[in-house]
């Protein structure tokens, strides 16, 4: 496939700079408009280096009511997303190398953009006995037991000197399942004035403290997935600056909302919960200095009827591929929090260095930055339809997506 670009402002290490250029054969060229060149006028549009969302859940195999391989990766190249690492909490599980293979399967058939999934770290994600994590590390990105967290230290030591040996990540989902309690929501104002059960901060943070011990002795490649309290932060910047080979994320939900903006609605339900606005500040400082080097969405679609039942009865999880930029940009960008270069850092550069260092493919998306609409779960490519972000009025829309050197999503002609 060859592609011409031109008039673009196009991303670059020192900027935006206006510019034209070609993709011939996977590669960046100089600019051609030859006729056997498809050739886009991109004035007054903007090209960053495609998204990668290191958390998401496609849900196949097991869960197609919620969501497909297919209508996942729809989603995630309409809104300038690339690459994709899925999470484990499948049926099965993929915790040996024939459960995964049927999961990779899906991938090579229906996937639009790069799906790279997550072994589990345990069999069954039961915290009992580890997965065949070598059996699977050709095919996996790294390990994690998402959706639940690893409770006991003895196993998360020994899946920690097993990722090592096998040059893998392990990817953390931090809770400590003693101090859960039943919650529902953050433990915070809302909850109590509202007679709702809350999920304490310190079940996050408490598990964070001790993997970073572990990690601290280990050396083992370490990401926290979605953190969401300002302890979470402290932790991990003080961590880096000692040095530990720690990386984490946060989702755009927690930098943008707090626990008080929420209501009786399934879609403000998710885990970790939104958190007070002292928390948000906290992790907006923490995006802003660098301590967290990463925005995901752990995109998690449910059936509308999963998401029908309030606070108390509803799934945990919200999608998010087709509202994370235009509500950052709009939320953080626009109103001078961060720069737009740094938007880009976090939801590309940042997780590309981290779990795709390698990767030399073409990978790109053009946005317009100029147009404004309101968030409509309505017109989701993803079979979710639960957002916090419903009825919000935001700025930015992905109308081309670059994959591999080849167009997956053209809005433009």
């Amino acid at each position: 496939m060859k592609i011409s670009l031109k008039n673009a402002f196009v991303y670059t290490e020192n900027g935006f700079k206006k510019d034209s250029f070609s993709i011939d054969n996977n590669k960046i060229v100089p600019f051609c408009d030859s006729e056997d060149f498809s050739v886009y006028d991109c004035d007054g549009l903007y090209i960053f280096p495609g998204f990668v969302d290191v958390h998401v859940h496609l849900r196949e195999p097991g869960f197609s009511y919620k969501e497909t391989v297919v209508s996942g990766t729809d989603a995630a190249v309409r809104s300038g997303y690339t690459a994709l690492c899925t999470m484990p909490n499948l049926n099965p599980v993929p915790d040996s190398l024939e459960n995964l293979n049927l999961q990779l399967e899906l991938i090579k058939k229906g996937a639009k953009c790069k799906v790279v999934p997550f072994g589990s770290i345990t069999v069954g994600e039961k915290g009992e006995t580890l997965s065949a994590m070598e059996d699977m590390a050709e095919f996996v990105i790294g390990y994690s037991d998402d959706g639940r967290g690893v409770q006991s230290e003895a196993m998360m030591r020994t899946a920690m000197e097993k990722a090592k040996k096998l040059s893998k990540i392990i990817s953390a989902h931090c809770e400590d399942n003693s101090l859960l309690n039943g919650g529902v929501i953050h433990d915070g104002e809302f909850a109590r004035s509202n007679n709702i059960p809350g999920i304490c901060s310190e079940s996050e943070y408490g598990p964070i403290a001790r993997d970073v011990e572990l990690v601290r002795e280990i050396g083992v490649s370490y990401h926290v997935c979605h953190i969401s309290t300002k302890e979470s932060v402290d932790i991990i910047r003080k961590a880096k600056k000692d040095g530990v080979n720690i990386t984490c994320e946060t989702g755009p939900h927690y930098l943008v909302l707090n626990d008080m903006q929420i209501k009786d609605e399934g879609r403000f339900k998710m885990n970790p919960p939104i958190r007070s606005e002292e928390d948000r500040i906290a992790l907006v400082e923490g995006l802003a200095d660098g301590t967290i080097d990463m925005i995901a969405t752990d995109h998690a679609p449910h059936s509308a009827e999963e998401k029908s039942k309030g606070l108390l009865g509803s799934a945990m999880g919200v999608v998010g591929l087709e509202t994370a930029f235009p509500v950052l940009y709009t939320e953080l960008v626009k109103k001078g929090i961060i720069t737009l270069e740094k938007l880009v850092e976090v939801m590309s550069t940042n997780p590309r260095k981290r779990f795709f260092p390698d990767d030399t493919n073409v990978d790109l998306c053009v946005y317009d930055l100029s147009q404004s609409y309101t968030v409509n779960p309505e017109n989701f490519a993803t079979m979710g339809r639960s957002t916090p972000f419903e009825g919000r009025e935001v700025l930015g829309k992905c109308v081309l997506t670059v994959c591999n050197g080849e167009i997956k999503y053209d809005a433009i002609k």
